[in-house]
């Protein structure tokens, strides 16, 4: 069975505790409505963008497309059970990288949406973000599993989440091709699905990339 929503007592108590990032120049929250048009420009840049084609885990190559737009990502934000998580810069407020999270229900959590500004790739923000968003996961909805998707082709990606701790389950899913957001460049993309049991998660991380995830929202 699903857990029922946190509730906005208990969201904004997690903002708030969320928010301190001492040592750097960084905030992280929650997510509001206001964020969206931001957060589409930064998981566009940091996926298809020109900026994007210096980094390794640019999709550029693979897939073409807008990748998102303000419904998609509203759609992240606004429903119970799914929440996005910001980092932004602490002078100017811009934000710098995001993800999803997402109730599945029965002790599972869904991370997608994961992009870092590709100025702000290979120096770790990434990583904190995916340890941030495992502790989210466990507080807003009492998930016990992160699971993600990744592009099959994509194999250092791939390999650096494993060595975040996420294991391939074995399962493969179909690649989710859309004529706006997600046109494939070759006939043999597909997801690879992993996983990692929060309670195994001891904030070791890799040092990068930064920037990719989940093709799915």
């Amino acid at each position: 069975m699903r857990g029922a929503p946190p509730s906005t007592d208990r969201l904004c108590e997690i903002s708030t505790r969320m928010a301190s990032l001492p040592g750097t120049d960084l905030r992280r929250r929650l997510a509001i409505a206001a964020d969206a048009p931001a957060l589409v420009g930064l998981i566009r840049a940091a996926y298809r963008g020109p900026a994007s084609y210096e980094r390794w885990t640019t999709e550029e190559h693979l897939v073409r497309g807008t990748r998102t737009d303000e419904r998609a990502v509203l759609a992240a934000i606004e429903p119970a059970g799914s929440a996005m998580l910001v980092v932004e810069d602490d002078g100017g407020g811009e934000p710098v990288a995001c993800c999803r999270i997402a109730d599945r229900g029965n002790g599972l959590a869904y991370f997608g949406m994961f992009a870092v500004d590709p100025a702000r790739q290979g120096g770790g923000t990434g990583r904190r973000l995916v340890q941030w968003a495992e502790l989210a996961a466990a507080e807003l909805f009492g998930a016990q599993t992160l699971e993600l998707e990744v592009l099959g082709q994509q194999q250092q990606l791939r390999s650096w989440y494993e060595r975040l701790g996420y294991g391939p389950t074995g399962e493969t899913r179909p690649f989710p091709a859309d004529p706006v957001f997600a046109v494939p460049m070759r006939d043999d993309l597909y997801l690879v699905v992993l996983t990692k049991r929060l309670s195994d998660a001891d904030g070791v991380g890799a040092g990068s990339p930064d920037a990719g995830g989940s093709i799915g929202t």
